[in-house]
């Protein structure tokens, strides 16, 4: 089974509310579990020892990370994308970023989970599937690099 096809089931599987009535912290929240599911995902198809698997995915999942990933595709968002990303980074959450995380980076990695979880919602997994494709494609060498620091 396919990433794509997997999310079209859970999503069939419970009402979501109008995207409309969401906010953008709400959609950043699935967003975060798409974006791990889709990582792990990735490396379980790698020939990788399960501890290398679990470093690697925190690289990727990493407000670092993500943020890169965020400029890496927002050239290419459609209006619409670029706008949900917006919001998602500007949205204030009543948590600080985590110590580890420069906040400029974990506003951005809230925009990308923020997009994420919209494309969820509002049903647009082969659009989901391809950004994050081409966003992991696009940093690979980054979060590649980090590994062997």
């Amino acid at each position: 089974m396919r990433v794509e096809e997997i999310l079209n089931t859970a999503r069939e599987a419970v009402s979501l509310p109008d995207p409309r009535e969401m906010n953008p912290l709400q959609m950043a929240y699935l967003g975060d579990t798409l974006h791990d599911l889709y990582v792990r995902t990735l490396l379980a198809s790698r020939p990788m020892s399960v501890g290398a698997m679990h470093r690697q995915a925190i690289r990727m999942v990493s407000a670092y990370a993500q943020a890169r990933m965020l400029e890496a595709i927002e050239p290419g968002l459609t209006q619409s994308e670029a706008d949900i990303a917006r919001r998602g980074r500007n949205a204030r959450a009543k948590h600080a970023a985590p110590r580890h995380a420069d906040p400029a980076d974990y506003a951005h990695a809230t925009g990308l989970e923020a997009l994420w979880g919209y494309l969820y919602v509002t049903g647009q997994t082969q659009r989901l599937n391809e950004l994050m494709r081409d966003a992991i494609s696009k940093t690979e060498g980054i979060w590649q690099k980090q590994g062997s620091m």
